[in-house]
């Protein structure tokens, strides 16, 4: 019979977290469990989107940034706060984001396509009129448009500046092809195949942005609410981190200050945190294939 040696304090530490962050991105109370990455999913590996939605700490920061950012477009506010329960489960929606990213870049491919359609689902259920009367449906291109570009440019910013800041252009745009994919599926018309197509239709786009208290209010549940599984003290420095990637004109709707002389100490935690993670799953930030 072998022998069983315990773990060295390194790997205990290592394990640790691993298990923390499993913990924190699965409802365990559902039997959920990480998804497995495989050899028949729609990315292969080590290519962008591998990469970049691997990061824990970026995804986070960039996910804050983008839902900051989906919160001024009237129809995707509307739905989240007609069909979802946001206010009082935040962590919820936001671990079912992280899974069904997770699925869509490393599950097989039939995993993802699954995930895909299940979504469709219920967007189609999504559908009502804003205050003023204006008819808004999730299933909309341009609203999904919107949902997909902010999502894209924040995850991929928060991965050059927290991450992986010597990233070529070129893979930068490859990450927006494989993106592009996912988008398509779910229904988002225009979708970007290159950082340049995305940030003309972020442009183009901003003019069905608007603000209202409940957009701030939402704004404000962001910020401030304690994420699931961080330490109290993470919380403000996670939110500096993804106000600062936010662009200033969406602060400004937002009401939400720069961070200024707080920002250097939120970019520190975040890089030391990104790194302690990347060291506890063994991964590196090297793009070998594409």
């Amino acid at each position: 019979m072998a022998r069983r040696f315990p773990l060295g304090p390194a790997e205990f530490a290592r394990a640790k977290l691993v298990s923390g962050v499993r913990a924190a991105f699965n409802d365990t109370g559902r039997g959920e469990q990480p998804v497995p990455p495989s050899d028949e999913a729609y990315f292969a590996k080590d290519t962008p989107i591998r990469m970049v939605h691997a990061d824990v700490v970026s995804m986070m920061v960039g996910g804050m940034a983008a839902l900051l950012l989906q919160m001024l477009h009237p129809h995707a506010l509307r739905g989240v706060l007609d069909f979802s329960d946001f206010r009082a489960d935040m962590h919820g929606r936001l671990r079912r984001t992280a899974r069904f990213i997770a699925v869509t870049t490393y599950g097989h491919r039939d995993d993802a396509d699954a995930a895909i359609a299940r979504v469709n689902r219920i967007h189609a259920a999504v559908k009502g009129t804003l205050p003023d009367g204006t008819p808004y449906s999730a299933t909309d291109p341009r609203t999904l448009a919107w949902v997909h570009v902010t999502e894209a440019l924040m995850f991929l910013e928060a991965w050059l500046v927290h991450v992986q800041p010597r990233m070529s252009r070129a893979e930068q745009d490859e990450y927006f092809r494989q993106f592009a994919l996912i988008a398509r599926k779910l229904g988002a018309d225009p979708v970007p195949e290159t950082k340049a197509e995305a940030q003309a239709i972020f442009s183009e786009l901003r003019g069905d942005l608007r603000v209202t208290p409940e957009t701030r209010e939402v704004a404000d549940l962001i910020v401030n609410k304690r994420v699931e599984g961080a330490p109290g003290a993470v919380q403000p420095l996670l939110a500096n981190a993804a106000i600062e990637l936010v662009p200033p004109f969406a602060r400004t709707m937002l009401g939400l200050k720069r961070p200024g002389l707080s920002a250097l100490p939120s970019r520190l935690l975040v890089n030391g945190m990104g790194g302690t993670l990347r060291w506890a799953f063994r991964q590196d930030t090297k793009i070998r294939s594409s």
